[in-house]
């Protein structure tokens, strides 16, 4: 969790810094940051764009750590991820169709359907301060 939280110094959206690692049997694989896509102006020069109380112009970190894995042809599937936050329901999404069977996480995002998914799908899930 500790390099998650490290990751997560990295985003560039003022409204919450997230961080996140995708590691199989404690090696890390991949990380990811909350931030815009690349070639994109980031929140913090041109600021949030703000919807719902939600910045839209970010990629999540858990996103961003899946397309990483994605690029680089790593597969991800049975591994766990550690994020500073819960996942919101599209990156439950994410993680559920990429084989991800564990997640812990710090913080709980506020997301009205928060876990839900990854319950269904059995995906272990837990909290870590």
């Amino acid at each position: 969790m500790e390099i998650a939280r490290q990751v997560a110094r990295r985003s560039t959206c003022p409204r919450a810094s997230v961080g996140a690692v995708i590691v199989d049997k404690r090696r890390i694989l991949t990380t990811g940051y909350n931030g815009a896509p690349s070639g994109v102006d980031h929140c913090a020069d041109i600021g949030c764009t703000v919807f719902e109380g939600h910045c839209q112009r970010v990629v999540h970190a858990e996103a961003n750590a899946i397309k990483q894995a994605e690029f680089y042809r790593i597969s991800i599937s049975g591994c766990t991820i550690y994020s500073t936050h819960s996942p919101c329901y599209k990156c439950e999404q994410a993680l559920i169709a990429a084989g991800i069977k564990r997640v812990v996480y710090a913080h709980t995002y506020f997301d009205p359907l928060g876990v839900t998914l990854l319950e269904e799908a059995g995906v272990t899930i837990s909290q870590q301060l």
